[in-house]
């Protein structure tokens, strides 16, 4: 075999080797839901605000739809990962999907009708919001039933990919349906969407999960708190993680309006949300080739790369300086969410997965309300430029000083591809067993 025949070769298999999940059936069928479901969900984000604006709303009633929605789900997130645990996580996420159909429906109903009101798209979003708390922490510690562990960084770059990739063209396919028909038919879409991902669910074959109960509710969300701080390594990196979601909205609330006085317009900012889009798209791929040794301690340098964009709006550089800005810093999210995903489903046992998940998340969105808080009285007091190199500077610092940690550097891959990191404190430690002695080699 000739040498373009060896690398041709090693290339098909290092091409398998990154989509080897979806050789499996289950996953297969659990990622094809998820695509479609993407689409509808992606499209929903554009159909909200003009959802209020068709029925006459106000920039405050936007904001208390998205209020509704965003609150409910950090209200009832803990008590997804309760019983994501205590159930079988198949059926709380297809029950999750049935709710959101449900709602998207009755809310597509009322627009097309013309009898919607502000108040039914409030309550629309926190029943959406209550329902998308426990599809979550279940949807996590599904993956990690169904992949092997050596796979699992690749199911997660895979799963996330759908997201990125409909948040570049769904936006355009959602503004030509609202304008051709309203706000309604990307509701009924979205509807659709989750009922083919439902289906999808109860197609999956699985063996029930051993489940056992033996507390109340706020004993196994204590439950859940223990297993957690066990692991003061991981806290402290969520705790990083959570300054990240602090500081980056000033990209997202202080982008725009620079990009309106300084760079051109409305226009170029939708080319560096682009940019920033098409780096998510870029990062889940970075995930499906790149196996760190150190899952963490890359994943963390990785996410660091956010504070990019931030710099670079600063000064502010030319547009596509923030675009590639933008671009490095949406590849260095996605890498780190595909990564660190995969290590909790490693690490973390499978019985409180969810649960350790659910205080994951909900210590990653608390932090946005805050920075979006913060954003605003920030920047009058100093300036834009102040306020958007003191979020970079709450990026970076946190996240490098994960490399500190003693747990966080212990985290490593082993050569099978499965990840593996420090004995939570208060474990037994497992007995050792001393190898069985060699036969001794025969003398002449």
């Amino acid at each position: 075999m000739d040498d373009q025949s060896k690398d041709r070769s090693g290339a098909r298999q290092t091409l398998r080797q990154s989509f080897a999940p979806l050789s499996l059936r289950p996953f297969r069928i659990l990622w094809t839901g998820n695509a479609i479901s993407a689409i509808g969900s992606s499209m929903t984000r554009i159909a909200l605000v003009f959802s209020v604006l068709s029925i006459g709303g106000s920039a405050t009633d936007i904001g208390m739809v998205m209020a509704g929605q965003v609150g409910a789900q950090v209200v009832f997130t803990l008590a997804g990962g309760v019983w994501a645990d205590r159930l079988q996580r198949q059926f709380v996420m297809l029950t999750s999907d049935l709710i959101r159909a449900g709602a998207q429906a009755v809310l597509a109903v009322l627009l097309f009708s013309g009898n919607a009101q502000v108040w039914h798209l409030v309550v629309g979003g926190v029943v959406f919001g209550s329902a998308q708390a426990f599809f979550g922490p279940a949807s996590s510690g599904l993956i990690a039933e169904i992949v092997p562990p050596q796979q699992l960084q690749r199911a997660n770059a895979l799963m996330t990919s759908c997201f990125s990739f409909f948040s570049v063209v769904s936006p355009a396919l959602a503004g030509v349906a609202i304008a051709l028909v309203g706000p309604g038919l990307v509701l009924a879409i979205d509807a659709v969407t989750f009922v083919v991902n439902a289906v999808s669910l109860a197609m999956l074959k699985l063996a029930p999960r051993k489940v056992e109960v033996s507390g109340s509710f706020w004993a196994d969300l204590g439950e859940g708190w223990k297993e957690l701080i066990s692991r003061r390594w991981l806290f402290l990196n969520m705790i990083a993680h959570g300054f990240q979601n602090l500081a980056i909205v000033a990209y997202f609330v202080l982008g725009p309006t620079i990009a309106d006085t300084s760079l051109g317009g409305a226009s170029s900012w939708g080319l560096i949300a682009a940019a920033y889009a098409a780096g998510s798209i870029s990062g889940g791929v970075v995930a499906l080739r790149l196996d760190p040794k150190r899952p963490l301690i890359a994943g963390n340098l990785a996410f660091a790369l956010t504070a990019l964009p931030l710099l670079a709006l600063a000064v502010p550089m030319p547009v596509w300086a923030v675009m590639g800005a933008a671009f490095v810093g949406g590849t260095g999210g996605m890498f780190l969410d595909a990564v660190w995903r995969a290590s909790l489903q490693q690490l973390i046992p499978d019985e409180v997965l969810s649960r350790v998940d659910s205080y994951d998340w909900m210590i990653s969105t608390v932090a946005a309300p805050v920075g979006l808080a913060l954003v605003g009285p920030l920047a009058a007091t100093t300036s834009n430029t102040s306020t958007l190199l003191i979020a970079a500077v709450a990026i970076v610092l946190p996240l490098s000083a994960t490399v500190l940690i003693p747990g966080v550097r212990a985290v490593r891959r082993l050569p099978d591809g499965r990840t593996v990191g420090p004995r939570p404190r208060g474990a037994v430690p497992e007995p050792r067993t001393e190898p069985a002695p060699e036969p001794a080699a025969d003398r002449p």
